[in-house]
């Protein structure tokens, strides 16, 4: 078995497209940022993120029709230097609502929303460092 990916249905595919693409610098795969599917990768790793318009999914699943409300995920991405890359994605329009602050001896994280709410976790590897 092997992880394709972690799709998040959204609502606003238009603005979590270009959040995922413009503010957090992800590859997209096909370039549909009107929808009703795209997945994102990052420039390392083979695991990736993926959007799909609510209203899709709805028409198989009907639970999934109304509006999703509190915090349904936690997207967590690794990065390299934490405090540059929180600075670029700011200048691009990210509001970061905690840190970059350690979290342990190992690691130092950052945390903002997308435009639908999902909590985005940003992660720096202290041990990665050497």
């Amino acid at each position: 078995m092997e992880l394709a990916q972690v799709r998040l249905l959204v609502t606003d595919f238009a603005a979590c497209y270009r959040f995922y693409d413009d503010v957090l610098g992800l590859k997209p795969q096909s370039g549909a940022s009107e929808g009703p599917y795209e997945k994102f990768s990052p420039a390392v790793g083979s695991a990736g993120i993926a959007l799909q318009d609510r209203s899709m999914m709805a028409e198989v699943l009907d639970e999934v029709g109304e509006p999703a409300t509190g915090h349904r995920s936690l997207v967590v991405l690794r990065v390299d230097a934490l405090d540059a890359y929180c600075e670029e994605i700011t200048l691009r329009g990210a509001t970061v609502l905690h840190g970059p602050a350690p979290l342990t001896d190992r690691m130092r994280v950052a945390r903002l929303k997308d435009p639908e709410g999902n909590l985005v976790e940003l992660q720096e590897w202290l041990l990665l460092r050497g």
